[in-house]
């Protein structure tokens, strides 16, 4: 092992055939106003999505969503998130999918009661949130870069050629619950 160091990850796992049904246990930590977000619609062809609406409507949630979240997701995409959550007053971010849509709802998290543009910010200054982080949870659909397991959120900037990401720690993150 090479020297010393400190690991520290608050992230909650749920694993197995019926994680899902965990997911109301958890839901009850959390307002009312829950903003799903999910990628291209796979979700509805293979039955989770009716299977999460489910488990939102069982704990009386309301629920606004923002589908159609893409790899690498892109700055008018985080504004568009941005923008939801703020109309819905989100409580708390449920992600359901890929890395991609973790990242993209962490984003989300820190930057929905930010007063400044989370671009500037987070991924060009490389400032660490001073505002309420919305909490956000994972239904993960695929593994891969480890995204639930940490709180960096990668966003693309085509109109500047740029795919940055931004690990958030200092004061706080986002929780990350994966089911």
């Amino acid at each position: 092992m090479l020297g010393n160091f400190s690991y520290h990850n608050p992230t909650k796992l749920y694993f197995g055939e019926n994680a899902i049904s965990s997911l109301k246990d958890e839901l009850k930590k959390y307002g009312d106003n829950v903003l799903l977000v999910y990628g291209g619609g796979s979700i509805k062809k293979n039955g989770l999505y009716d299977s999460i609406i489910a488990v939102l409507n069982d704990c009386g949630k309301n629920v606004a969503e923002v589908p159609g979240v893409m790899p690498n997701p892109t700055l008018e995409k985080l504004y568009e998130g941005v923008e939801t959550a703020r109309k819905h007053r989100t409580d708390f971010i449920l992600a359901v999918g890929g890395g991609s849509v973790c990242d993209y709802s962490k984003a989300v998290s820190v930057s929905v009661h930010c007063d400044e543009d989370p671009w500037q910010k987070y991924y060009i200054r490389f400032e660490e949130p001073s505002c309420e982080i919305v909490p956000v949870g994972c239904v993960l659909t695929m593994a891969g870069t480890g995204s639930e397991m940490n709180a960096g959120a990668v966003i693309s900037n085509h109109e500047q050629h740029l795919k940055i990401g931004h690990v958030f720690g200092g004061r706080g993150h986002a929780e990350v619950l994966c089911t």
